[in-house]
């Protein structure tokens, strides 16, 4: 029997169109039993039981030889946008079509970085905190109204955000790698320019080899002091024990991530009071993740179609 592999950690199977279709051709749909990230070699073992012609991705490691497990790979349908965790090179040797689904977590991330953005202006999580531990303090906030974002990474998601903070009255610059046009009223800069104007930095950027600490010791310096960061981006695109020392040291007022280098986390950043921490949760409004879910399993179908793994 033909089989799909889902290995995001949760999936609503019985909401989703396309998945049940599959499943009355007669497929079998199975699914990631962990409930977490996968490593490179559960995936590969994971790949390998049975006759795998498809899988629907989260962001776990699909290397050449993770494919390679699976010799009737046909297509690698991811759930959400980057494509960083795919072996693209390997994948096309193989002949194995790649998609993703760029527009459902669009505004479930922006929004989840407004969020986490107003919660470090006015200190909500740290006033909540210091209620729980039973002391009355009126902490003193700022508004966004008078700060410069800079947006790092100006793909679809960085200029939702930009359109957000600009309806609080923010000012916008953006740095991107890409010849992106301008869009309102943010301005492209270069990164280093970015750093040293922006009173919140937020990161919208895929991850890899060479974008591994983009911020890091050198950056954080540049920034200024009491500034502001933020990650729903990847982990791994700020050195985590450089931005603890930053928050530790007063040069930086707070942070908020919701990726990690490592993940489940449980580093350094725990221990400040001025972090704001998510469990990787960006996609995770219940909207978008339908939305999500049912394109990456229409892609899946479709791509099996197409290549003639299954007959429609």
């Amino acid at each position: 029997m033909k089989k799909i592999l889902v290995t995001t950690s949760s999936f609503d199977a019985d909401g989703n169109p396309a998945l049940q279709e599959m499943r009355s051709m007669g497929m079998e749909i199975v699914f990631n039993p962990f409930r977490r990230r996968l490593t490179e070699p559960e995936v590969g073992a994971l790949l390998a039981e049975g006759d795998t012609v498809g899988m629907i991705a989260g962001v776990e490691p699909l290397t050449a030889a993770a494919m390679a497990r699976a010799p009737s790979l046909r297509v690698i349908s991811r759930c959400g946008i980057g494509l960083e965790s795919v072996d693209l090179e390997a994948a096309k040797v193989r002949g194995i079509s790649v998609f993703n689904t760029p527009q459902a977590p669009v505004d479930a991330v922006a929004e989840l970085t407004l969020g986490l953005m107003l919660s470090l202006l006015r200190r909500v999580s740290q006033a909540d905190r210091v209620i729980r531990e039973g002391r009355w303090q009126q902490m003193m906030g700022t508004l966004l109204a008078f700060q410069t974002v800079g947006i790092v990474g100006f793909g679809r998601i960085g200029r939702r955000v930009a359109e957000l903070v600009q309806a609080f009255g923010a000012r916008v610059v953006a740095n991107d790698l890409a010849a992106v046009p301008t869009t309102g009223n943010a301005c492209l800069c270069s990164l280093e320019e970015l750093l040293s104007r922006a009173d919140i930095v937020t990161l919208h950027m895929p991850y890899s080899e060479a974008s591994k600490h983009l911020i890091g010791e050198a950056q954080l310096a540049k920034m200024k002091r009491g500034a502001l960061i933020v990650n729903t981006a990847r982990g791994g695109l700020i050195d985590e024990v450089a931005l603890e020392s930053a928050l530790a040291n007063g040069h930086l007022a707070g942070a908020a991530l919701d990726t990690f280098e490592i993940e489940p986390y449980k580093g350094p950043l725990i221990g400040r009071p001025e972090a704001i921490l998510t469990a990787h949760m960006g996609s995770y409004a219940k909207e978008s993740r339908i939305q999500m879910e049912r394109e990456a399993a229409e892609n899946a179908l479709r791509g099996l179609v197409e290549c003639g793994a299954v007959s429609h």
